[in-house]
């Protein structure tokens, strides 16, 4: 893998040299290669590469895979990747999550409030910002077809064994960082959280060959 020139902003560009890959276990690896596989397929072929990161109430975890995919795939120069999240239901995306990617050097806007907010995500001055709110994973906002339906949480992984359209269902399941909401730990957790992983999404994009 040829690594060009990053544009993303110096911050995140900063956090992504520092992130230690080695620090993955083989079993995980093996969890983490069917997504791989997938991609380099898409990649081989010439086609689009289309990801829809799904938990139950598409607030944590799933958004923060989206982002650090859809900025993965700018640091490995991976063309074609486009990167979405949804739940099996509806809720709004967690402030500590909007807080998280913001400290972690992401410029994050909202542009929208209620109960379900709206944010702009960037992570690169001249790349389109990442839209981000809760949805269904079969909202419109999401793709019909063609597109790999990763299980980011275990609930969603056994309350949705058939997510339509999706060419591919590969459960890669993280543990939720909401345990530890209105604790002392909560900031530190949900760091820990995205950095497991914007690691191993590192590793994954790594491995693509284009």
């Amino acid at each position: 893998m040829i690594i060009t020139q990053s544009t993303l902003f110096s911050e995140i560009d900063k956090l992504i040299k520092e992130l230690n890959p080695q620090t993955i276990s083989d079993e995980r690896k093996a969890v983490l290669q069917p997504l791989t596989d997938f991609m380099q397929s898409k990649v081989s072929n010439g086609q689009d590469i289309r990801i829809n990161f799904i938990c139950t109430h598409n607030s944590r975890r799933s958004h923060l895979s989206q982002v650090w995919a859809q900025t993965m795939a700018n640091y490995f120069n991976v063309k074609n990747v486009f990167c979405y999240s949804g739940g099996t239901e509806s809720t709004s995306l967690f402030p500590m999550v909007a807080e998280t990617l913001q400290n972690s050097g992401f410029e994050v806007k909202t542009i929208s409030e209620g109960n379900n907010p709206i944010y702009s995500i960037k992570y690169a001055k001249n790349e389109h910002p990442i839209i981000g709110f809760s949805k269904k994973l079969d909202d419109d906002f999401n793709p019909k077809s063609e597109f790999a339906a990763i299980m980011t949480c275990d609930s969603a992984n056994e309350a949705c064994p058939f997510v339509p359209g999706a060419e591919k269902r590969i459960p890669i399941t993280f543990e939720d960082p909401k345990l530890f909401d209105s604790t002392p730990q909560q900031a530190e957790k949900y760091k820990e959280r995205s950095l497991q992983i914007a690691t191993e999404l590192f590793y994954v994009f790594s491995q693509i060959n284009s």
